[in-house]
């Protein structure tokens, strides 16, 4: 599985919109068949961060991922609403998608 966490900084006049204005990428790329789970999340310490959290299932459809057309046009439209150059973790790792915490689980 191919893991990636990327946090964009938006710029303050673009923060309130930024899930609304990054949603068809964020609905293209879910329906992609190699796309395990790509989510969004707000910062609680900075309003104008946001950190995606994407799963692919391998190297190959990551590769598609980066050569679709909404992924180049999600980044054209992505670059004028950021403050600073996204920062990433890419990662290739075994796992097949999520699994259960072993050190927390629903009490019976």
């Amino acid at each position: 599985m191919i893991l990636i966490v990327v946090k964009f900084t938006a710029k303050p006049e673009h923060a309130g919109s930024w899930l609304e204005k990054t949603a068809a990428f964020t609905a293209a790329t879910r329906a992609e068949e190699g796309n395990l789970f790509f989510d969004w999340s707000r910062s609680v310490e900075d309003p104008n961060q946001f950190v995606l959290v994407e799963g692919f299932r391998d190297a190959a459809a990551g590769a598609a991922h980066v050569a679709t057309d909404h992924f180049k046009a999600g980044l054209e439209s992505m670059a004028p609403l950021i403050a600073r150059t996204p920062e990433i973790i890419h990662c290739d790792i075994p796992n097949e998608g999520f699994g259960p915490m072993g050190e927390l689980a629903v009490e019976d």
